[in-house]
Order: C-alpha cells, then sequence, then structure tokens
C-alpha cells in the first residue's frame, strides 16, 4: 500500500466554492459496499435508506473564528494567526504567517489584546500566549477559516457550521453535517431514527495530504474528542437491538472508533473523552461503524484512505471517477455519500 494509491485528478471546476440552499439539495450518492453498487439520489432522501431503530452519530463541534490578524510591536509589520489547538485559558497552538515571528515577538491582535510567541514548534506552527482569553474577542476580531481551496467568501458565517453546532473548538467545520436541516433532523426521528451527539474538535491538519510514500510513516495529527456515557449506552442499544450505527463524517467515525477502545464487558464501546490519534488505513477492523455519511475527500488525504479502510480502495476511487462523470460537486461545499 503506497500513498499514491490514494491518488485521482479533480478538474479544478468540480471543487464547490459556495454551499446550496436549502442544505439538504445536494446530492447523495448511495454506496452499498457489499453488492458494490451505487445509487444516485439527494439528499433530502436519506430517510429511505434508513430504519427505525438506527442510530445517527453527529459531531456537535462548533467552527471558531480562528483567523486572527495582527501587528508585530513595535514595528506594526502585518501578521496572520491561525488557531490550532487551545492549551490553556491563554495559550494556543497556532500556524503564523509573517517574518520574524520568534520566541519572545511580541504582537498586538486587531480590536484585541497583545500577545507573545512563547515557542517554536517547527514550520509555521507556533505557541502563542494572549494577555486575556480570545473566546471574549472572536465575534469582534475572529474571521471564519475556510479551506484554502475555497476561493470565495460567504456571506453568512452560520453557513460554516451545521444547524446542531454547540461546543466551540474547531478550526474547520465537520462537513457531511452540513447537508442537515431542522426538518430532515425532525422528519427522521419521526421515523424513528435516533441521534447520538459526539464532539470533536476538528483541526486544520486534516486538509493536510499525506506526504510520505507509506502512508504507514504519516505522522497522524491528534483531535480532541469526548463521547459521553449517555452516547455509550445508545451505541450499545442499538447494537443489542439491531439497528444500525450510522456516523455523519468522517470525525464521528474517529471519535466512536477511538472510544472502542474503551469498551466495557459486553458491550461494543466505552465512554471516552481526550486526545485521539487513531489512524484508520485500510486493513482496520471496524469495530462500531455500520455506515458512514461523508463529503468527497482530498486525494492523498487520511479521510480518503478512512473511507477507503470502509468500502475497499478500488470501490471508493471507481466510485469517485464516476461521481466526476457525473458533475458532482466536490470538497466542504460539496455533495455527499452514504456507504452503508
Amino acid at each position: 500500500m503506497d500513498t499514491i494509491d490514494f491518488d485521482y485528478y479533480l478538474p479544478e471546476e468540480y471543487i464547490a466554492q459556495v454551499p446550496l440552499e436549502p442544505r439538504d439539495s445536494a446530492r447523495l450518492l448511495v454506496l452499498d459496499r457489499r453488492n458494490q453498487e451505487i445509487e444516485h439520489t439527494c439528499f433530502r432522501n436519506l430517510g429511505a435508506y434508513l430504519k427505525a431503530g438506527d442510530l445517527l452519530i453527529l459531531n456537535e463541534t462548533r467552527v471558531i473564528r480562528a483567523r486572527l490578524y495582527a501587528t508585530k510591536i513595535p514595528t506594526g509589520g502585518r501578521v496572520e494567526l491561525l488557531l490550532l489547538q487551545k492549551q490553556d485559558n491563554l495559550t494556543w497552538e497556532t500556524l503564523v504567517g509573517g517574518k520574524g515571528l520568534v520566541a519572545g515577538k511580541r504582537i498586538q491582535i486587531e480590536s484585541g489584546p497583545r500577545a507573545e510567541i512563547v515557542a517554536e514548534l517547527g514550520g509555521a506552527r507556533r505557541l502563542v500566549k494572549f494577555d486575556s482569553p480570545l473566546e471574549e474577542i472572536f465575534t469582534i476580531a475572529g474571521h471564519v477559516p475556510l479551506p484554502p481551496y475555497i476561493k470565495t467568501s460567504i456571506d453568512d458565517p452560520e453557513r460554516y457550521q451545521t444547524v446542531y453546532a454547540q461546543s466551540p473548538g474547531s478550526a474547520a467545520a465537520p462537513t457531511a453535517g452540513l447537508h442537515f436541516t431542522p426538518e430532515l433532523l425532525n422528519n427522521l426521528s419521526e421515523k424513528g431514527i435516533a441521534f447520538g451527539k459526539i464532539t470533536l474538535h476538528i483541526g486544520l491538519d486534516t486538509f493536510a495530504p499525506v506526504l510520505e510514500e507509506d502512508p504507514k510513516n504519516h505522522k497522524i495529527h491528534t483531535e480532541w474528542c469526548a463521547v459521553s456515557p449517555d452516547v455509550v449506552e445508545k451505541i450499545n442499544s442499538c447494537r443489542r437491538l439491531g439497528g444500525h450505527i450510522i456516523a455523519v463524517g468522517t470525525t464521528s467515525v474517529r471519535a466512536i472508533e477511538s472510544a472502542a477502545r474503551y469498551l466495557l464487558p459486553d458491550a461494543t464501546i466505552g465512554a471516552f473523552e481526550g486526545a485521539t490519534d487513531l489512524f484508520i488505513l485500510p486493513g482496520y477492523d471496524f469495530k462500531v461503524v455500520d455506515g458512514i455519511i461523508t463529503n468527497f475527500h482530498l486525494p492523498r488525504s487520511t479521510l480518503l484512505m478512512l473511507v477507503s479502510a470502509f468500502a475497499g480502495r478500488e470501490f471508493i476511487l471507481n466510485t469517485y471517477q464516476e461521481a466526476i462523470r457525473m458533475k458532482y460537486r466536490f470538497y466542504s461545499f460539496g455533495d455527499a455519500m452514504l456507504i452503508f
């Protein structure tokens, strides 16, 4: 297995630059991995492929306005910060843009506090300590950190949030969940489909391609997640009663498969809270997930490797070629797949 095995060519015009309205009008490509069959439909028809007793796992993380602009003290040189992960009440791991940002350098956040570079972490990564908590100024000084392949700004920042987002902490949205509307969630609930909400805060490394020739040598990024006892009980009950556990997004997959490491006796999963370094590659034995709702992923990415582990690399790549032929929209604001 080589990294190049997960490569494919996508014409730039297939990268969705704006989200569709309404959210559930996106297309849905349904993959039956056992029979190697595909079907084309609309996302609002998702309920036709689920049954009463099934459980959808939703990541309720909320994207923070993680892009900040600043100036150097005292020279006034421009600085751009991208918040990656909170270390404590005042300290964040960040990506920085600008010259001379060495340990000890002070900066002034636009419409915000002052800060100091306290450590260099390699490349553009820095540990930055702010003079006051950032949460107080996100709505004033923060900007939504859209993925680098999206060149068009969005008028409403809420469009890069799921309708069920609750827990702030992500640098990117769990994009498979962007297709749900309150009406669709209500229709699914009336059909007898249950929901379990987990949290996994997404870092920007989720967009990073694997550069090593052998993906097993890739250092997977860690992300903080929480799977509560309440969700554990829903998952274990669903499994006992014969329902299917459908993860909405690769982040939900990563969270609940991480929690499977802490399973209880006679159970599918145990509660878990902390950083996960789970790297799912072909050959992985899925412990919890019966189905995945997901968007289309970047070439050579850990996310493409994850869905390939679930459905088979050749089947996934052939399906991507079919999606290109059928003019599907790709990536964060694009269309979706249901794999079961």
